[in-house]
């Protein structure tokens, strides 16, 4: 199991076509701080038919996208 399991899930219920997170709201769902290892961890979100686009530093965001 991931630690991001629960980030997974929320994405996954969204059911919109794309939409962005901040690093506070991320934490919030996930439960952890989103830190290095997410870039890692980011690879299992296919798995729900989703993808992680356009993950921003200094705006602290992470834009998540539906797949096809």
């Amino acid at each position: 199991m991931s630690k991001y399991n629960a980030l997974w899930e929320y994405v996954l219920k969204s059911g919109q076509q794309s939409f962005k997170l901040t690093f506070e709201e991320i934490q919030n769902i996930a439960g952890v701080p989103i830190d290095h290892s997410f870039l890692t961890y980011k690879k299992e979100l296919t798995e729900y038919g989703y993808e992680v686009g356009k993950i921003s530093m200094k705006g602290q965001t992470v834009m998540f996208s539906r797949i096809g």
